[in-house]
């Protein structure tokens, strides 16, 4: 399952080099709990459709950006 995650302020995680943080949107592949266990609690919102965050994007200056969690 594709799920989109935003993040707040202050929530910036890297993994494998990129940087997760406000300025984009991180899209995984995986279930809820792969989502808490790539970033914990820190997160902001977490989406299952892309139709709920499509208007959004532009508030995204990095876009969108696959997790690689492999």
């Amino acid at each position: 399952m594709k799920i989109y995650v935003t993040f707040g302020q202050d929530h910036r995680h890297e993994i494998n080099g990129i940087v997760f943080d406000k300025d984009c949107i991180a899209l995984v592949n995986g279930t809820r709990k792969t989502v808490f266990g790539l970033f914990g609690e820190k997160f902001c919102f977490n989406y299952n459709c892309y139709k709920d965050i499509e208007k959004s994007i532009p508030y995204f200056q990095r876009g969108i950006i696959e997790v690689k969690n492999e």
